[in-house]
């Protein structure tokens, strides 16, 4: 590689164009962290230059640039920005603002050096005559906006052709919009160009030359220019290790259309066709699992590596594993997009739930349960070749071994190695209903058992769920599910509306002491329960009392005592005596999980239990289990 130091006018005059390959990030530097510095190093070069002091350069870093080779007769010579895209995009934005300014002032005598700078003006020597006058061309997330403002002669044309980012005053909008970085950087270049002048002495031909000079003449780059033998992939990686980081997504794109131009394939019809879909600002929303915040789209390839190397895959080390796997397997770009666009549409359906698909059913269905552990195995059966119905029928498999876990208050610590574990146990064989039924019966232990029906039995009439076991989302959507599955089709709405904004209840309230008697009928004060409480109920010397209490306040927070409510009536009925609570119930509720506690003459341990019996039975529908028969309206 070869190194030159470069002004300004030595970087951008020959006739060239720097392209800022498509799998580069889009442009980023703001006013903040950046524009602000660079305008106050540009005014302090051009008040040197006024006070007549000698120039010293203001060095700016590197840039890296990889020649293309030229394979037409005509056209305009093509270098590729491997490093410093950020600094040449913000140079231009700084020259464009200035020739906006220069006419401003009627100084236009340096427009032409300027303009040098911004655009190639040898139309015979171009093939494309609206993309190659362009010094700089950006990503195309970028180029609409900054073609329409990187030609822009006046601030009235910016007002005109961005009307929407400014104020009836003419003034750039500064609350409710976010600018396109093209506009919001020319915009304020020239802003703080106008304030200067006057301080600088009246606007001058002396003041429009200094400040001219201190932009083209006065900032220096180094210029690192690859040859054929360099990798800029390598290159790319090491300088980048400072700056505006790069996330995992900026090196794999930056890798897989690197790979594509090495390997003759169309990186930009690739690029349109197969990665453009993740470029949506959707794949880039910050999704949080445990203690890492991450965007979408790197949760999302993480996930594809596991579903195809059947393995664990270190969030952390993204793009290290990445590369080791499709370089391991040889997997040409094409394919590797290939690979991603396969999963992309299911794995889009079943974070946002759609309910065309049955993956998108699954996600809507558990979207309180952070199931993310289970989405390499979601997407394994989205991929199985399958019928809809037995696709549908592997997710309700998955489905009731979630909840039957969580009813029985089992574990659901590493769940992402137990459905790994299961898909490298089939890797050979294909993913069928059969073929998850006997993966998902075949675990054993705490931590990966599917509980059978007598164990299921059993914790859900003694699991104390919520609050102590189950936040309320996740209470909230088994409690949904069980009011679907108590109504029929000859119910007026067989299918409950929206009720997520309910409010939980514990029919028997958890603090009960106050109008709630003892089945024996005795009344007890809430310091009779704290001391009940110090009291094993296994001890043999526990009264009947104590012992009461312990059996009420055993089943206060199980299923057979939790229901769904509206705000307003939950707040109505606060802790007040049956009576009172069953009347708020029969005059504000029409659920189905309600009628028990509206039929009954009195709320108590027997009638929870009873209660919690009849619910099991629409358990049983909704989650069969190992070895279950599948039961009707399930």
């Amino acid at each position: 590689m070869d190194s030159d130091r470069s002004t300004v006018h030595q970087l951008f005059k020959p006739e060239r164009q720097f392209c800022v390959p498509l799998y580069q990030r889009a442009y980023v530097w703001n006013q903040q962290n950046q524009w602000s510095r660079l305008w106050s190093d540009i005014q302090e070069k051009a008040e040197n230059r006024l006070a007549g002091l000698v120039p010293t350069p203001h060095f700016m870093g590197a840039i890296v640039l990889d020649p293309q080779e030229r394979k037409k007769l005509i056209g305009v010579e093509k270098v590729h920005i491997i490093d410093g895209q950020q600094r040449m995009t913000t140079l231009q934005f700084a020259l464009a603002a200035l020739s906006v300014m220069l006419r401003v002032w009627g100084h236009t005598e340096y427009l032409s050096a300027v303009e040098a700078c911004l655009r190639n003006s040898d139309e015979r020597n171009m093939r494309d005559k609206t993309v190659e006058p362009f010094k700089v061309w950006p990503t195309f997330i970028d180029r609409e906006a900054y073609i329409k403002a990187i030609v822009a002669t006046s601030l009235d044309e910016l007002r005109e052709d961005f009307e929407d980012h400014f104020t009836q005053q003419q003034t750039l909008k500064k609350i409710g919009i976010k600018h396109p970085p093209a506009l919001g950087a020319i915009w304020y270049f020239a802003a703080e160009m106008a304030a200067w002048m006057p301080k600088a002495g009246k606007p001058s031909l002396t003041t429009a030359e200094a400040l001219t000079e201190a932009i083209l003449e006065d900032l220096v780059v180094i210029a690192i220019t690859l040859d054929e033998k360099d990798d800029a992939q390598v290159i790319f990686e090491t300088l980048n290790g400072h700056g505006v980081e790069l996330t995992a997504t900026d090196l794999i794109r930056n890798y897989v259309f690197l790979r594509a131009e090495a390997e003759g394939a169309d990186s930009h019809a690739l690029y349109d066709s197969k990665w453009k879909r993740y470029e949506d600002q959707k794949w880039k929303l910050e999704e949080r699992r445990g203690r890492l915040n991450r965007p979408r789209i790197e949760w999302f390839i993480q996930t594809v590596l596991q579903a195809e190397r059947r393995d664990e895959v270190d969030q952390s080390r993204i793009y290290s594993e990445y590369r080791s796997h499709v370089e391991k397997a040889g997997i040409t770009s094409e394919a590797q997009l290939e690979i991603l666009g396969s999963y992309a549409d299911a794995y889009q359906a079943l974070i946002e739930g759609a309910d065309s698909q049955p993956i998108g059913r699954f996600g809507k269905r558990f979207a309180a349960w952070d199931a993310s552990t289970t989405y390499v195995l979601a997407l394994a059966i989205a991929k199985s070749g399958g019928t809809e119905s037995e696709q549908d029928e592997m997710f309700s498999m998955l489905g009731s071994y979630l909840m039957r876990r969580a009813i029985c208050d089992l574990t659901n610590k590493n769940y992402n190695k137990s459905f790994l574990q299961f898909l490298k146990n089939i890797k050979a064989a294909t993913l069928t209903p059969a073929a998850l039924r006997a993966g998902l019966e075949a675990g054993s232990g705490d931590s990966t058992r599917w509980p059978k029906d007598e164990e299921f039995h059993r914790g859900f009439l003694v699991t104390s769920l919520y609050p102590q076991s189950l936040d309320a989302p996740k209470m909230r959507s088994i409690l949904v599910e069980l009011e679907n599955a108590l109504r029929t089709e000859r119910t007026e709405e067989p299918v409950a509306p929206s009720l997520g904004n309910l409010d939980i209840d514990h029919m028997l309230p958890v603090e009960w002491a106050d109008h709630w008697p003892l089945p024996d009928g005795s009344k007890v004060a809430q310091g009779d329960i704290v001391l009940a409480e110090l009291t094993a109920p296994t001890d043999p010397k526990i009264s009947p009392q104590e012992a009461a209490i312990h059996a009420r306040q055993a089943l206060i927070q199980t299923i057979g005592n939790l229901t769904l409510l509206h705000y307003g009536t939950n707040r109505a009925a606060q802790n007040y005596a049956f009576e009172k609570k069953r009347e708020l119930f029969l005059t504000h509720s029409n659920l189905h999980l309600n009628r028990d506690m509206l039929v009954a003459s009195a709320w108590n341990e027997k009638a929870i239990q009873q209660r919690a019996e009849s619910l099991y039975e629409a358990a049983l529908r909704i989650w069969p289990g190992p070895l279950s028969p599948k039961l009707p309206g399930a």
